[in-house]
């Protein structure tokens, strides 16, 4: 059983390491039906997604429970998944202390990392209008719901106020088990790429190998061993798990940790051909995978959004292709702002797998998608 926002990337990785799989989540697209059960909120209920009503689902079906975001943000809705069933993830405790940003930033200054300066709203009085600033809900994800703030400004409740680090984004993906850890992958973000009609500080996608002009890949290698090593001594992580990161002049700075699947691991599993899924399992249980030599080229996702209301073609024939996930169905209305699918390109280096990418996402708006009347 898979629980989360989008559970097909996960549940894709499972399927293919020969498990019998079951999801819960907010899109239940065309080819995640096809390949596992799936129930989802919206499309099979008529409800807006939510974790607890997604939980509540699941609880209705058997079996071992691994969950993808956004449960991380929701300790008490874990609990409830694990009631009665073996837990494959880190338990509700571990995950409430890890993301809590100041508890994080703690943790790894005491290990001589970096973090960005992040005050509480109770501090916020305190911010120096020299530097730039960003409000960030505490429960957030994907980027939803980050902007610029500047001292004076009013902040929402549950909401922290991080400094704007000027730099190139990227994820760390890595397997622990409790006490040590091991670097799967790095991976370079796509944020709020209009490329992709996506806007602000959303994702939109990743490539990997990461790889930054004003970065060494053997330091950045090291720095992120190290920043995986920390976290897992501080908050006994397990399984398989992601730190977002900005790098400034070679250096990186922790962002957050997702102590669950996160979207990259999809691409590092192309390219090396470890099943993430069994990593999972086999860490859960203390068996670390053994570090794989780096990928060959660069590989590459990204999420096309809408930039308009639109109306999908047929999409049936996209089943049979392997450079398109998440299809939605013939003939769905998808609003302006949402996800419409997911595209993959593999080139011999990031600039022209990002350009691959890019080609990628005209050919679906052009082929795929027509505005509703």
């Amino acid at each position: 059983m898979i629980v989360g926002v989008s559970t097909r990337a996960f549940a894709e990785s499972a399927f293919r390491a020969g498990y019998r799989c079951r999801t819960v989540d907010a899109f239940g697209d065309l080819d995640q039906k096809a390949m596992v059960e799936n129930v989802a909120l919206m499309r099979d209920i008529g409800r807006e997604y939510n974790a607890a009503a997604a939980v509540a689902l699941a609880r209705g079906w058997p079996g071992a429970a691994a969950y993808v975001a956004n449960l991380e943000n929701h300790p008490a809705a874990v609990r409830r998944l694990a009631a009665g069933r073996r837990l494959l993830g880190n338990d509700p405790a571990v995950i409430a202390r890890v993301r809590d940003p100041f508890a994080l930033a703690a943790a790894l200054r005491a290990r001589g990392l970096r973090v960005p300066l992040t005050l509480a709203p109770a501090e916020a009085w305190s911010a120096d209008p020299g530097r730039a600033w960003l409000r960030k809900p505490v429960r957030g994800g994907g980027g939803n719901g980050v902007g610029p703030w500047r001292p004076g400004l009013p902040l929402e409740p549950r909401t922290i106020v991080q400094e704007r680090l000027e730099g190139t984004p990227g994820a760390i993906a890595f397997a622990a088990d409790g006490r040590r850890a091991v670097v799967l992958g790095i991976s370079r973000q796509l944020i709020g790429d209009p490329a992709f009609g996506a806007g602000g500080y959303r994702y939109a996608g990743s490539i990997f190998p990461f790889a930054a002009d004003d970065a060494d890949p053997e330091s950045v290698a090291e720095q992120a061993a190290a920043i995986a090593d920390a976290v897992t001594a501080a908050f006994g992580l397990r399984g398989v798990n992601g730190v977002d990161f900005i790098v400034r002049d070679g250096e990186l700075y922790v962002l957050e940790v997702n102590p669950r699947y996160t979207a990259s691991m999809e691409l590092i599993e192309r390219a090396s051909g470890l099943s993430i899924f069994e990593a999972h399992v086999a860490s859960l249980c203390g068996e670390l995978p053994a570090p794989r030599a780096p990928a060959l080229g660069a590989h590459g996702k990204a999420i096309v959004f809408a930039r308009r209301d639109v109306v999908v073609a047929d999409t049936r024939p996209w089943l049979g292709r392997d450079d398109v996930r998440d299809v939605p169905f013939p003939g769905e209305r998808i609003p302006r702002g949402r996800p419409v699918c997911t595209v993959f390109a593999r080139a011999a280096d990031a600039l022209a797998c990002y350009a691959e990418l890019v080609a990628a996402a005209r050919a679906v708006e052009e082929t795929l998608m027509s505005e509703v009347a």
